[in-house]
């Protein structure tokens, strides 16, 4: 049995340099929505002659007076451009305009989503997360009897929720780096892998309880953590490697989306053992003296 928690402090620690900048970050810079929040116009074209560097095509947007969000390669010769919101004329103007240089353009897709969807999907994802926070800490505080199992559960997906909105804010301020929906649907599926992870060692806990009541707490901390540890391990890394791989190896339309799966399922690994089970430890610290 490894004494884990002897390093509680330092795992605290660790999980500050991660939380502070991004927390600094989200207050002074926020994040670089999409147009899936403020509205816009989305588009993908494929061209018949190959392009040096995707932001050429920018020069032929700015000539109709529209500004270019972002744009992405989806696929050879193939590019996705995110701006703000222009009429079929104005692209029919900007598509032949491309084409007396890059030859014959197809175009995939052309779709213009308006600031109201963004407010709409923005409310009903909050609304979603609070829900998901209610129902996870009310239904692990009934399953394991005790609230603080609930509460240190809901913090260490707190703690993961953060450094996944964190690390977007960062991105977003020096690489330009957008948050869509794709990074919201990645945020609620790692709300759900933190909470399963430490599920597993909380539920251990409890069946060391179960089997030594007289053995100190902290011991039966460490216990469930050594027996999980490569459980969880194990679990995750075929999670990482397939996430790594697609991230590398992927399309750009869902790098960042990856990227951000990438980030929660790392970062929902750390959290389970070094996070949730040492405020576990510390609540049932506070717990004895307040009984004592």
């Amino acid at each position: 049995m490894i004494n884990f928690l002897k390093f509680k402090w330092l795992y605290f620690l660790i999980s500050a340099i991660f939380i502070v900048p991004g927390i600094f970050s989200m207050l002074k810079w926020g994040f670089k929505p999409s147009i899936d929040f403020v509205g816009g116009t989305l588009l993908e074209i494929r061209l018949e002659k190959a392009l040096n560097n995707p932001d050429e095509l920018i020069k032929y947007f700015e000539d109709q007076k529209t500004s270019i969000g972002s744009i992405q390669t989806s696929g050879q010769n193939t590019f996705l451009i995110k701006a703000k919101e222009f009429d079929k004329d104005t692209n029919g103007k900007i598509e032949e305009a491309i084409s007396k240089s890059y030859g014959k353009i197809d175009e995939l897709r052309f779709e213009t989503v308006g600031p109201v969807l963004g407010k709409e999907l923005l409310e009903k994802t909050l609304i979603g997360a609070i829900l998901a926070v209610i129902g996870i800490l009310s239904y692990v505080a009934y399953s394991f009897k005790n609230i603080k199992f609930g509460i240190s559960a809901v913090l260490a997906l707190f703690h993961d929720i953060i450094v996944v909105a964190g690390i977007f804010s960062l991105l977003g301020h020096f690489k330009g780096i957008e948050v869509d929906s794709l990074f919201v649907t990645a945020v609620l599926t790692t709300m759900s892998f933190s909470v399963h992870d430490t599920i597993v060692v909380f539920d251990r806990v409890r069946e060391s309880v179960k089997k030594n009541p007289t053995l100190p707490f902290e011991i039966q901390i460490n216990k469930a953590i050594t027996e999980t540890m490569v459980r969880s391990l194990n679990n995750s890394l075929t999670i990482i490697f397939m996430l790594t791989a697609l991230f590398l190896l992927g399309g750009e339309t869902v790098k960042w989306f990856v990227f951000a799966l990438l980030v929660g399922t790392v970062s929902g690994t750390y959290s389970s053992p070094f996070t949730a089970t040492p405020i576990l430890y510390l609540l049932d610290k506070v717990e004895k003296r307040r009984k004592s």
